[in-house]
């Protein structure tokens, strides 16, 4: 009875275990490149090509949580079907950071307030575009870092090209678990992005 008993503790220690091993390792923070080298990117906050015109990045580099990137690899897989690709613009940020672009565009429909941190801070939210086989950007509402009510989801007075571009990305990344938001067609957040905590790990 008393091995018994012991061998079910055991058991359930182990699997406590490997539970827990699952998701420190869904946890971690990678490089988009490491896992799939055919992702293009156009980092903005690594330049001075942004809405602060101050680089803000040492690097050029686009990082999210494992759990999250492997799920973007999956929308990279499906739209490679149709011979396209994603550009990204922005993925995990550190905190100081979210207090640099609050001080410039203060506003919560486009940057999150960072005394609450965002998905962004939390490496569970991605910027991003589609990409023909040539590398030229598809048509969309409007460029990146836009903040104007054209960047929308829901802002519909556009060409057909640009309407059927925005829903191509929109289905791609909702089949993978990934949601939009209203306010920004390029911003999409993965699912479950609260269970993961807000850092300031810089690059």
């Amino acid at each position: 009875m008393k091995l018994t008993f012991i061998a079910a503790l055991l058991l359930i220690l182990i699997s406590c275990s490997s539970v827990e091993k699952e998701s420190d390792r869904k946890s971690l923070i990678v490089d988009l490149l490491s896992l799939d080298s055919t992702f293009v990117l156009d980092i903005r906050y690594a330049t001075a090509n942004n809405f602060t015109k101050t680089v803000l990045y040492p690097s050029a580099k686009a990082k999210l949580r494992r759990e999250a990137a492997e799920s973007l690899v999956s929308v990279q897989r499906e739209l490679k079907g149709k011979n396209l690709r994603l550009k990204i613009y922005d993925g995990y940020r550190p905190l100081a950071i979210q207090w640099k672009l609050w001080e410039v565009v203060p506003n919560e429909d486009f940057v999150a307030n960072p005394k609450k941190g965002s998905r962004h801070n939390r490496g569970a939210a991605v910027d991003l575009t589609i990409i023909d086989s040539l590398g030229n950007e598809l048509e969309m509402p409007t460029g990146y870092d836009d903040f104007t009510e054209k960047a929308s989801q829901q802002f519909m007075d556009l060409s057909v090209e640009a309407l059927k571009n925005r829903a191509l990305l929109k289905d791609a990344m909702m089949n993978h678990g990934f949601q939009p938001i209203k306010s920004e067609w390029w911003h999409y957040d993965f699912t479950g992005w609260e269970q993961f905590d807000i850092l300031d790990e810089p690059f």
